[in-house]
């Protein structure tokens, strides 16, 4: 029998908890329970609270908005984490995905440390996968910029492409009344730029 990579486990195990949530227990409650509240992490208000507030970037990633909000996460974490954990290990995989949660966790508190909307969903930990995945698997056509290293210019090229892309998106689907969390985004792929071939020459040492 096959057996099922880090990947498969960790949206096996999203979909578990964020349907559950969905079907058998208030969104909303739920939300303000175990979601990231940048307040919260200020050391405001947090009676509410049902998960320890240093554990919410996690529990956040295991909630989401609905099925579509949902099934959009893990589509992008399963295409592309299969490929990333073939580079970095079951291990390089599962320590993108945490480090990519408290990445864009903390790219969310920092513009609005007493927000006190909850953030919920796995995009930022996932974005810290596809920020692996673009770097390694991805075609660089970087050139030299002065004393900036080719490698590092399409490391900025990176940052910088997929910053446009999400402030575009927050910006669009502000006007329809939907909150995104772009910040997160953009933390998550930054933490991922950084860790994808320090996790991967870890993998092929310890291999």
């Amino acid at each position: 029998m096959r057996r099922l990579t880090a990947t498969s486990v960790i949206v096996l195990v999203t979909a578990a908890v964020s349907l559950a949530v969905t079907f058998f227990y208030g969104q909303n409650e739920a939300f303000m329970r175990a979601g990231f509240i940048p307040a919260r992490a200020s050391g405001i208000g947090t009676d509410f609270a049902a998960v320890p507030v240093w554990l919410t970037p996690l529990s956040s990633a295991l909630l989401h908005a609905g099925v579509l909000h949902l099934g959009m996460n893990m589509l992008m974490l399963g295409y592309t984490g299969r490929d990333t954990e073939q580079a970095v290990g079951a291990k390089g995989i599962a320590i993108l995905y945490l480090v990519g949660a408290y990445a864009a966790a903390f790219a969310q508190w920092l513009p609005d440390p007493q927000s006190i909307t909850p953030m919920v969903g796995a995009s930022g930990a996932a974005s810290a996968v596809i920020g692996a995945y673009s770097l390694l698997f991805g075609r660089s056509r970087a050139r030299d910029l002065g004393p900036i290293p080719a490698k590092a210019v399409h490391v900025l090229w990176l940052a910088a492409g997929w910053t446009a892309i999400n402030l575009m998106i927050g910006y669009a689907f502000m006007g329809a009344g939907v909150a995104v969390a772009a910040a997160a985004h953009i933390g998550g792929f930054v933490a991922g730029l950084l860790l994808a071939k320090p996790l991967a020459r870890w993998h092929f040492r310890i291999a």
